[in-house]
């Protein structure tokens, strides 16, 4: 059998699609490989939000957009925050789609003051308990050896009286340079503790959502902010992980008060909903892929 031997690309997007397969010895050697051999290959693995709050710590424009965010240790630790905090998130480091986070509250009032809310794909239930040593007990059972953070909670912009955070799509365009292709938004299910889609989220238009809380004046300013704050998220995501990246999802919050807050990033974009930011986004990614193969010729 003839087989014809094909020139090596000049450039490769890592599009693994689970950290499973991507975290196998040896897809890491062929991985480590292309990097060496030469090819242009951009965003090589998938972000953990740890890293992710670590290196935007780092600059004095990003570290402001950071919910109070630390590793999940022990119940001390989990206590002391829950008591500075009116509610926190618990998340997976490596997590996706929202699977795996549970929101936690503390109401000393109450007979049973420990509140934990989990998630699953369509629903969510309440573990109520009497002190932080059944509460810790009831955590690890739902986390097992996975790593968690701890994260601040914040009061959303809500609309109808479901919170909606903003989904942002930065890429780098024909010039290299990163740009906002798009914002989205993305209104909380009835009850449920994230907004993702597929546990009952719904695409939402973000100047509409933000106009009916802010005003019109207010809601142009807001939408300018984010997509600057974006890009230097972006910037100092890229700067921090230390590999060419070309593209990243970004989940946004705005509070009540117009603030914005950053608390999520996603290496791997899964496709948009919104039509005319999926396409653009397609046409980006070409964009930048002829733009690092004249690099590499040069």
């Amino acid at each position: 059998m003839d087989f014809t031997a094909f020139p090596l690309p000049h450039v490769l997007y890592n599009r693994i699609p689970n950290r499973e397969d991507e975290n196998k010895p040896s897809v890491q050697r062929k991985i480590d490989e292309c990097m060496q051999s030469g090819i242009e290959l951009y965003n090589p693995f998938f972000f953990n939000k740890w890293n992710l709050f670590e290196w935007l710590k780092k600059s004095k424009s990003t570290q402001q957009l950071i919910p109070h965010t630390r590793r999940m240790r022990s119940a001390s630790s989990l206590g002391a925050v829950l008591r500075t905090y009116p509610y926190l998130y618990l998340k997976p480091e490596s997590g996706k789609a929202g699977k795996g986070i549970m929101m936690l509250k503390f109401q000393e009032k109450e007979r049973l003051p420990y509140r934990l809310k989990v998630q699953t794909t369509r629903k969510s239930t309440t573990y109520k308990t009497a002190t932080l040593a059944k509460l810790w007990a009831r955590i690890r059972k739902e986390t097992g050896h996975t790593p968690y953070i701890i994260q601040q909670g914040i009061e959303l912009a809500s609309s109808r009286k479901r919170p909606f955070d903003l989904r942002v799509l930065v890429q780098k365009n024909s010039k290299g340079q990163w740009s906002v292709t798009g914002v989205g938004a993305r209104l909380a299910g009835f009850r449920s503790i994230t907004t993702h889609v597929p546990r009952g989220g719904s695409v939402e238009d973000p100047e509409r959502l933000l106009m009916d809380l802010f005003g019109e004046e207010m809601t142009t300013a807001l939408m300018k902010r984010v997509k600057s704050t974006s890009l230097l998220i972006a910037r100092q995501v890229e700067r921090g992980s230390g590999f060419t990246l070309g593209e990243m999802s970004m989940d946004l919050g705005i509070d009540e008060l117009g603030e914005i807050w950053f608390f999520e990033a996603n290496a791997k974009p899964m496709k948009f909903d919104e039509p005319q930011i999926r396409r653009r986004s397609l046409e980006r990614i070409f964009h930048y892929s002829a733009y690092l193969a004249h690099q590499s010729k040069r």
